[in-house]
């Protein structure tokens, strides 16, 4: 069987985004993350381009992670003595092979680029280092060419050769063909580095490892120059799924890893993105829920499940809702709901999401409750008496609330980056940690500057159990407080429900 490795270089190319810059704070939150993640090598950045671009691969390697660490280097003197001395394991260095940026950029003669590759090669090799060389804009450069200089650092003593489709113009099978023909003259490992100018980074990737590459560079969330790189948790489960590749991930960790990437460079994944999107495992088709409440695979791919990626299923509400995923999500609750009832209660819900509503569980519970003619008999979990929230240029946002929580008066106080967020944080403290927000969204309903603003929110305990509400109000910072105290307050009154269910049940 198959092990293919996963060189990733989301602190490198990823870093290389459009507005993004990583403190060293966060480079090494995500270097521990990608460690915990499984990845076999990490491109921690390139030392020569700055002191504090050689100060972060530095800390990095001193980190002592299981994962190999890696610093790229231009065939310059300087860089990669700079990768030398930051002590990465692997120094990759690349220089341009392709007639245009030759051309345009280097001008220098092909002879020249050789020579220069090949001296660099045992350079590295003889202060007793690994070292990967990459010809750039490989996908662009006339084959003869590309294969005598992989051969000449091959014979060099070079210990992978990447192959980057630098500007992302190969497809599939180009780039298989491309592959097959290196791996017939080249002995030592291929590594690939995808871009995504044309949304085929992902799939040229999997068609290199089928034609016989044994790496695969990758970017957490895809990010990286323009359109970004191949994805990490695609490429994975691509080659995990459906070939049954072996790999060193800790696929149960992808979605962590994409939530973390996700909140540090602030670029928000579409709810659409495969594997690790919200809406990967969601369902609010009638049809489609009816048919993965009774047997997940009918309207699931099968071969990756929510678990394996460190995810949920949800079943979401809408105008497409069926009567079955209603009575499953009423009955979950505890709710005990006639036929009768039920169609009614279908309608009404129908009747929200045609007018461009998306139907929260409050929603769906409030809507149940008017209709069986009785409310809940369970009191509130969280009864607020007061809130304070103070902002202002020289103010470090701050929200105090002042609150009844199971009948037990308590007191907390949170700062945030504004007073919104400094409430939402004061909220969470008053049930402690378990409890977070998971999703938070913001409309404004009419227009003026006294316009009511509507609050979307999802909050999730530490069982993993997600509930949706929403509130709304002329003042932002009270409408997303009821929100997520909505939202707290059921779930809340769920667990007490629960374990005194567990604990009935084992009397």
């Amino acid at each position: 069987m198959r092990n293919v490795k996963v060189f990733d270089t989301t602190l490198r190319d990823g870093e290389q985004t459009p507005g993004v810059s990583f403190p060293l704070n966060y480079k090494i939150q995500i270097a521990k993350q990608l460690d915990k993640l499984g990845v076999d090598i990490i491109e921690a950045g390139f030392p020569a381009a700055s002191k504090g671009e050689f100060n972060a691969v530095k800390t990095i390697v001193d980190l002592e992670l299981s994962a190999e660490i890696c610093g790229l280097a231009r065939i310059v003197d300087y860089d990669i003595n700079s990768a030398l001395d930051s002590d990465v394991d692997l120094v990759h260095i690349f220089i341009s092979t392709s007639k245009i940026q030759i051309d345009h950029t280097i001008k220098k003669s092909r002879e020249e680029i050789i020579e220069d590759s090949v001296r660099a090669v045992e350079y590295i090799k003889d202060h007793g280092r690994r070292c990967m060389f990459s010809a750039m804009d490989a996908t662009r450069t006339e084959i003869d060419y590309l294969l005598r200089i992989y051969k000449a650092v091959e014979d060099a003593g070079v210990d992978i050769i990447n192959v980057p489709d630098t500007v992302g113009v190969a497809t599939p099978f180009k780039f298989y063909e491309l592959i097959k023909k290196l791996r017939e003259e080249i002995k030592v490992p291929i590594d690939v580095h995808c871009h995504n100018d044309f949304g085929l980074a992902t799939a040229n990737t999997y068609s290199a490892v089928l034609a016989g590459a044994d790496e695969v560079q990758v970017t957490v969330n895809g990010i990286g120059e323009r359109a970004g790189n191949a994805n990490l948790a695609e490429v994975v489960m691509i080659l995990k799924s459906m070939e049954g590749i072996e790999m060193n991930i800790k696929t149960e960790y992808l979605v962590e890893t994409s939530k973390l990437v996700e909140r540090l460079t602030g670029f928000r994944i579409p709810p659409n993105t495969p594997i690790v999107g919200e809406n990967a495992f969601s369902h609010e088709s009638g049809i489609h829920a009816h048919g993965v409440i009774k047997e997940s695979s009918t309207f699931e791919p099968g071969l990756i499940t929510p678990e394996m990626v460190g995810h949920k299923r949800r079943i979401v509400l809408g105008k497409h809702a069926g009567r079955h995923q209603i009575k499953k999500i009423l009955e979950d609750a505890g709710y005990s709901v006639s036929e009768e009832d039920l169609t009614k209660i279908f309608e009404k819900v129908k009747e929200l999401g045609d007018r461009g509503k998306k139907v929260t569980d409050l929603d769906l519970f409030t809507i149940a409750e008017v209709i069986i003619g009785e409310l809940k008999k369970e009191e509130k979990a969280i009864l607020v008496d007061e809130i304070t929230v103070m902002t202002g240029n020289k103010i470090t946002p701050t929200a105090i609330i002042n609150a009844d929580v199971f009948n037990e008066r308590k007191v907390k106080s949170a700062i945030g980056v504004g007073p919104v967020d400094a409430a939402l944080k004061a909220v969470t403290e008053l049930v402690g940690e378990r409890i977070r927000i998971t999703e938070f969204k913001m409309d404004a309903i009419t227009g003026g500057s006294d316009a009511l603003a509507e609050v979307y929110v999802t909050v999730e305990d530490d069982t993993g159990r997600l509930f949706t509400a929403r509130s709304a109000g002329p003042d932002i910072v009270m409408a997303s407080i009821d929100a997520v105290i909505n939202a707290v307050n059921y779930l809340m009154i769920k667990r007490k429900l629960d374990e005194r269910n567990r604990d009935t049940e084992d009397s």
